[in-house]
């Protein structure tokens, strides 16, 4: 809006300039968004607390996360709120690229707050039953893909996406081969971030460092000098991206200073399935779906964990008649719990492997 509206001032004064700026409307983003989740992250707990929106607690977990039963969750729709709101602000409004990365971030809040609606307030254990959870999910992914290759954002074909490390390699997938890729990475990078989503602030400061990864990227993807220097495809207008994915970073690190441990309120689905399927969305739109599985290491190991797991339990109760573990619980950050470590030094020690594999993506600029 502020770019729409300001810069047309120009000539009453120079400092209005300043709203045409990439650079400088990220940074407002980011500040607008994380001021916004301050400010309004004490009455959204209040309300919560009112209405009984507790969290309910596995039974099988660490028994530390007992006493956490009944803490106010739902407070993803802070996230969603304030990044969404910031990004109005800020962003290039005509922009297909703005539109199409908030409507995911609505999208996926909506199906999770539908699933923590249920679980928490008409007290179905079971939330959304998951098939509707996934159909929702990959019906927003074959939507998107189709979108995309009927009506491209960009003058590269829809159906090429870049590859780390290689300068000038491209994938190129077969239109409804490409369809499908962009629902499965939806989908599940929706889940792998909902997976994450089990210890205070993990979720939250692993998507704020993913998101503030893709800001940059989404800066030197959207300029011409940049991209072709580092051997990066050009989307002219995906630049518009650092806006919205520093918006949504801001977004959750001003919810990580209530959901730091102990936590005051947890995000649940409608958070977590924003986050991700947003960082999905932005890894599509700036062709850099494989990035993302550098990027989003740790929640793709986060899911990796739950699927080994299920998958041995299975095969060894066929082949034998018991199930039997890989892991002593999953998802990998509870299974770290198990093993003895402390809540807090699992969350810092993931957040540590967070910055770790963004600076490794970022070597892939130059690794090329």
């Amino acid at each position: 809006m502020l770019y729409h509206l300001l810069p047309q001032f120009s000539d009453l004064h120079i400092i209005f300039n300043v709203f045409n700026y990439l650079t400088f409307r990220s940074a407002g983003a980011v500040v607008t968004s994380l001021i916004l989740a301050f400010v309004a992250g004490p009455a959204v707990i209040r309300r919560l607390r009112d209405m009984r929106v507790g969290q309910v607690v596995r039974s099988e977990g660490p028994e530390t996360h007992l006493s956490k039963a009944g803490t106010p969750t739902m407070g993803g729709s802070l996230i969603v709120f304030s990044a969404a709101l910031s990004t109005l602000l800020w962003a290039e409004l005509t922009n297909w690229y703005v539109g199409l990365a908030l409507l995911a971030l609505v999208w996926m809040g909506a199906i999770g707050f539908m699933d923590d609606y249920l679980k928490v307030v008409r007290r179905q254990a079971e939330g959304l039953v998951a098939r509707y959870k996934m159909i929702g999910q990959l019906s927003f992914g074959l939507a998107l893909g189709l979108f995309l290759v009927l009506h491209p954002v960009s003058p590269i074909p829809s159906t090429w996406t870049m590859v780390p490390f290689f300068d000038g390699w491209v994938a190129a997938f077969w239109p409804p081969a490409y369809v499908v890729f962009v629902s499965l990475v939806v989908s599940g990078t929706s889940n792998a971030v909902n997976l994450s989503d089990g210890l205070d602030g993990l979720a939250a400061g692993l998507g704020a460092i993913a998101l503030l990864t893709f800001a940059v990227f989404a800066y030197l993807i959207g300029r011409v000098d940049t991209s072709a220097y580092l051997g990066l495809l050009y989307l002219p207008g995906s630049g518009e991206l650092a806006v919205f994915a520093s918006a949504l970073a801001g977004g959750a690190v001003g919810f990580l200073w209530f959901n730091s441990h102990p936590a005051e309120v947890f995000m649940g689905d409608t958070g977590s399935l924003a986050i991700g399927g947003a960082l999905a969305v932005l890894a599509i739109l700036l062709k850099a779906e494989f990035l993302l599985l550098i990027v989003g290491a740790v929640f793709v190991a986060e899911a990796l964990s739950v699927m080994l797991q299920v998958g041995w339990f299975k095969y060894t109760r066929i082949r034998t008649g018991e199930g039997r573990r890989l892991l002593l619980m999953a998802p990998l950050h509870h299974h770290f719990e198990k093993a003895g470590w402390e809540e807090s030094k699992v969350v810092v020690r993931f957040w540590i492997l967070g910055v770790l594999f963004a600076l490794l993506a970022f070597s892939t600029l130059k690794v090329r």
